[in-house]
């Protein structure tokens, strides 16, 4: 059995000095899927913002191919577009880029644009983008270079996106499983039909 790319054990958290999940065990192996599901408020984006380092205030374990939590080893992607609406669709990517340490990667960018749907967009502001683009700008980053690591973190990836966009989502999330990465997400809407699929609930089941 091949080592899970996620591991986490007797995870704990707490959240205004409420408790949002306690015991909690999960384990992702490489080409697999979860969708990460619960009720408003049951601490699923607590949850992913805790393995990627985001939120150190819990109790357990939390392993990435047996080592702690690393940033280059995950891709993390919110709910909300995280981008700058003053920069450029272009200049949003390069940014993410050179935190990666790429330099020159104007091709790149320009590629990950056109997957998504934005093709001609490079040089607009993300303000005068749509909701749904500023969306496609943010899951650009899912066809960069850079999202070729074990572990994809995606919080509600399909918000804001038409049909056409949950297509191309769910097909960047099924290639990088064929590409042997782990996927955990959350949504709100029917699961994609994805490879190695699975779902888990945290908190009550609805």
């Amino acid at each position: 059995m091949s080592e899970p790319v996620l591991d986490i054990s007797g995870l704990r958290c707490e959240r205004d000095d409420r408790e949002l999940f306690a015991g909690f065990d999960l384990h992702i192996g490489p080409a697999e899927a979860v969708q990460l599901r619960g009720p408003n408020g049951a601490g699923k984006t607590t949850l992913l913002r805790c393995i990627a380092g985001m939120h150190p205030e819990y109790e357990g374990r939390i392993e990435l191919l047996g080592a702690p939590v690393a940033g280059e080893r995950l891709l993390f992607v919110g709910h909300r577009p995280g981008i700058s609406g003053l920069l450029s669709a272009a200049d949003n990517l390069r940014w993410h880029l050179d935190l990666a340490g790429w330099r020159g990667a104007d091709s790149v960018v320009t590629a990950a644009l056109t997957r998504v749907g934005l093709t001609g967009y490079d040089d607009v502001p993300c303000q005068q983008l749509s909701a749904g683009q500023q969306r496609r700008v943010a899951l650009a980053r899912l066809a960069l270079p850079t999202a070729e690591v074990p572990l994809w973190l995606l919080d509600e990836p399909f918000t804001a996106l038409d049909e056409a966009g949950l297509k191309l989502v769910s097909g960047l999330m099924a290639d990088r499983l064929a590409g042997g990465g782990a996927i955990l997400f959350t949504t709100h809407q029917p699961a994609p039909e994805l490879p190695g699929l699975s779902t888990r609930w945290i908190g009550a089941a609805a």
